[in-house]
């Protein structure tokens, strides 16, 4: 038998306020449990997997994260970009090449990594 993911897990300093920034990128709901000022958040993502933040007392370090999300919009990469960061995220390094290929590096409110990579139109269409 083999393993699947079930959730994704985010130390936070606020875990509520983290948690809502996910939800705006995701365009999904925090699970109607949870409330401001919780040591414990998800966010469900459907197929049984869920995002989880959880409350810790100590900020990020600023070592680069052991692991991190990559993300495929279903717009361009360049306008999630743009959208991402209008929702808060900071932008770290810009690998897109000249011929369209590449990625971005953001960080969410707190500074966690992730990556927007092409969405598969753009993959399919090189």
């Amino acid at each position: 038998m083999a393993s699947r993911i079930h959730n994704v897990s985010l130390n936070a300093l606020d875990a509520y306020g983290l948690a809502e920034f996910w939800a705006k990128v995701y365009d999904k709901q925090i699970d109607e449990v949870d409330k401001p000022g919780d040591p414990e958040v998800a966010i469900d993502l459907g197929g049984g997997m869920n995002m989880f933040f959880q409350q810790v007392p100590e900020a990020k370090t600023p070592l680069r994260n052991r692991m991190h999300i990559c993300l495929q919009p279903d717009t361009t990469r360049d306008e999630e970009v743009e959208r991402l960061q209008g929702l808060g995220a900071k932008l770290l390094d810009d690998f897109r090449r000249p011929d369209g290929t590449g990625w971005v590096v953001l960080a969410d409110p707190e500074g966690n990594e992730f990556c927007v990579e092409r969405s598969a139109a753009e993959r399919a269409a090189t």
